[in-house]
């Protein structure tokens, strides 16, 4: 046998002159390499995947009769059970809904159930039993209103918050939901708490999806995301897509072309019912994070808008500092993440803006280094779709998160993948976030194939804008992977792919040497990869 003549399987991972990482398999005498891209290797040439015409462009919603939809509990036993963060690692917010909604036509009364009727409780603890502890929360009803003929109401279950306080970093949590005094309680779930916030801690896989809906397209992403294990998730707005139904349960792939003379956008509510079971399987298990979008305006009687949105999901508002549910942050480890609203005021007298200022000042670089945007429609897309729409919030906001030096942006809207170089202003910027457009999650309306920069668009480029480092029209979700205070992985997964195939990958590098940035000062952290 000759000295290489053996079946060994070595991996050696080199780091290449601080701009790239080279991972080499040696299988016998052959050696494969890998290179993973950084930003450190940017600007990079704009690339386009040309759209796979044997894909589905337009996706197909479940029906109502499928069965990861239907309610499977009885009586006032809690199902569509969710978690979400509070604003720091020592508490969490749970979610659930008990009873079942009622519809009506618009002039019949619907009785609401009683919230007081039922408590909110939830017993938790580090062992699976006993569940030492007990947490207390609250409950509401909203209704969705249309006072025209022939259109239907929709009142809700009870929907409940508790949140759960003093708990223990990075520790694994046991817990049940609903009123132990009638018998209604869930079956016990499990959760993880975020790592204490420091340079050196980071959740271990972060998902990040977008424009969902709940489509067969949407079940491929869900089924992928919890192949992943992340140990938290983010929405980056519109959830349900409702909105494509009229009250009576007609839907469409495009509301306006398919109903232009309803008296009002309509929505069928019972979606939201359907999307919360469909989604609790990951999401009472990994805390789901979320931004509004367009499809969650919902207007009603009154001029309410967001309603459902507003009642259905716990947000950290108040333990940030937040008045409302369309903005608030929270630290995840040594990430700090904003979330904000497109779709209400962020001018700079706004309420928004003053608090995104308050917020930012607050932020110790030395203890979360690592600092995330969140919002629904994009600065920095090249496809038709929606090309330019938030122009307006863009000039507003964007200097200063600039001056925050903001790392990573994540967007929807747009319903495919786009990921920019480091970008300000639109022009390239060493010190600019990277903004990543994330709305390719599966929903009912159709993917975005169309580009700016194509002879058919209507728009002044004649080629794919220098910012745009890669696009593609897929379905898929992202994985962040944070190293350490200066290093994180980015990786994009599409639907049509194996689990484990990667559609674009690169590391996102901080350099906070050449990047000033407004911060308190503490302790100095260095990061070694």
């Amino acid at each position: 046998m000759g000295f290489f003549n053996f079946s060994l399987q070595v991996v050696v991972v080199v780091f290449i002159s601080y701009c790239s990482f080279v991972s080499f398999v040696v299988y016998g005498n052959n050696i494969r390499s890998n290179v993973i891209p950084s930003t450190l290797d940017g600007p990079f040439e704009p690339r386009t995947v040309p759209f796979d015409v044997s894909l589905r462009g337009n996706a197909v919603d479940l029906p109502d009769a499928d069965p990861r939809v239907r309610r499977r509990v009885k009586g006032f036993q809690p199902e569509q059970i969710s978690l979400s963060l509070s604003a720091t690692y020592d508490s969490v917010w749970i979610s659930w809904i008990t009873g079942e909604f009622q519809m009506s036509n618009h002039n019949k009364n619907i009785t609401p159930l009683d919230p007081k009727s039922v408590a909110s409780v939830v017993r938790y603890g580090k062992l699976r039993n006993p569940l030492n502890h007990e947490a207390k929360g609250y409950s509401l009803v909203y209704s969705q209103l249309y006072p025209f003929e022939g259109l239907q109401n929709y009142t809700s279950g009870i929907i409940h918050h508790a949140r759960l306080t003093g708990l223990k970093p990075d520790k694994l949590y046991y817990y049940r939901c609903g009123d132990p005094s009638i018998g209604a309680l869930s079956d016990v779930y499990s959760f993880k708490t975020m790592p204490v916030s420091s340079p050196k801690n980071y959740p271990k896989r972060i998902a990040i999806m977008g424009d969902l809906g709940l489509t067969y397209n949407t079940s491929t992403t869900i089924s992928h995301v919890i192949s992943n294990k992340p140990q938290l998730a983010l929405l980056v707005g519109d959830v349900t897509y409702a909105n494509l139904y009229l009250t009576n349960g007609t839907g469409c792939d495009c509301y306006s072309c398919s109903f232009p003379n309803s008296p009002v956008h309509e929505t069928y509510q019972p979606r939201w019912d359907y999307w919360g079971r469909f989604m609790q399987p990951l999401v009472s298990k990994v805390p789901l994070m979320v931004v509004e979008g367009n499809h969650e305006i919902e207007k009603q009687v009154g001029n309410q808008t967001f309603v459902a949105y507003s009642s259905r999901f716990a947000f950290p508002a108040k333990e940030s500092g937040s008045s409302s549910a369309f903005y608030y942050s929270f630290n995840a480890g040594g990430i700090h993440f904003v979330m904000l609203g497109a779709y209400i005021a962020y001018h700079k007298s706004s309420d928004q803006y003053r608090w995104l200022e308050r917020d930012l000042a607050n932020v110790d670089r030395f203890v979360t280094p690592w600092l995330v945007a969140v919002w629904h429609p994009p600065w920095y897309s090249s496809y038709n779709a929606h090309y330019r729409e938030a122009e307006c919030m863009m000039a507003a906001m964007e200097e200063l998160l600039y001056s925050y030096a903001v790392d990573i942006v994540f967007n929807g809207h747009v319903h495919a993948y786009e990921r920019s170089n480091r970008v300000y202003n639109y022009t390239l910027d060493p010190c600019g976030p990277v903004h990543i457009v994330v709305g390719d999650g599966g929903n009912r309306e159709k993917m975005a194939v169309g580009h700016a920069d194509e002879p058919a668009g209507q728009f002044c480029w004649d080629r794919q804008p220098d910012y745009s480092a890669f696009r593609e029209s897929s379905f898929g979700h992202g994985i962040l992977e944070v190293k350490n205070q200066t290093w994180a992985l980015w990786t994009w997964h599409r639907n049509q792919d194996s689990r484990s195939t990667v559609g674009d990958q690169i590391y996102i590098v901080r350099q906070p040497d050449k990047c000033p940035v407004r911060y308190k000062q503490t302790e100095r952290w260095f990061a070694s990869i």
